[in-house]
């Protein structure tokens, strides 16, 4: 966790019953709408990856670009979307993952990365975990080496960080939320 993660924490709005009844959805919009928690929030990961050797950010489609962009810039290296299928416009591979309701698939362009490129895949939040691990999986398909998994706001009860940790992965988090908080 960040050091700037019990604040982070504290500027996410959580919402019950959205978009089902039970569910508490983590709510980003106002931490993006406040300029010093969003300093703070990109500032938490510059620090992490400031002296780490990486060649680019592999930012997943949508959410993850918002954090994805700075932080590329700010550490001098190449930003890289992971989209939703059907959004890049050049040769691409796919991986299918699973969702609580059905599939989905995410797309790589198929010249992203050069073989033993070190990537830093980056996405809002971890819930299941399917997301991140579809990344992965095309990062290493094209060549590349995940040198982390990181995101805003981890949900352990849901075991996605558990499963990106067992498939191998590092995962970083500058804040999370359990069921009950």
């Amino acid at each position: 966790m960040s050091i700037y993660g019990d604040y982070i924490k504290s500027v996410i709005r959580t919402v019950p019953d959205w978009p089902q009844p039970g569910v508490n959805f983590r709510d980003i919009t106002p931490l993006l709408q406040n300029s010093a928690a969003f300093r703070k929030l990109i500032d938490s990961f510059v620090h992490r990856y400031q002296e780490m050797d990486l060649d680019a950010i592999a930012a997943i489609d949508a959410r993850g670009f918002i954090v994805g962009a700075p932080l590329a810039y700010e550490l001098g290296c190449s930003f890289v979307p992971v989209r939703k299928k059907g959004k890049l416009p050049f040769r691409t591979i796919s991986e299918t993952y699973t969702l609580e309701y059905g599939e989905a698939e995410v797309e790589l362009h198929s010249d992203a990365f050069k073989p033993g490129d070190r990537i830093l895949i980056v996405d809002d939040l971890i819930a299941t975990g399917g997301t991140m691990l579809a990344a992965a999986k095309l990062i290493t398909r094209c060549g590349g080496q995940v040198v982390e998994t990181a995101t805003i706001v981890d949900l352990p009860d849901l075991g996605g960080s558990r499963r990106i940790h067992e498939a191998g992965y590092n995962v970083f988090a500058v804040c999370s939320f359990t069921e009950d908080e």
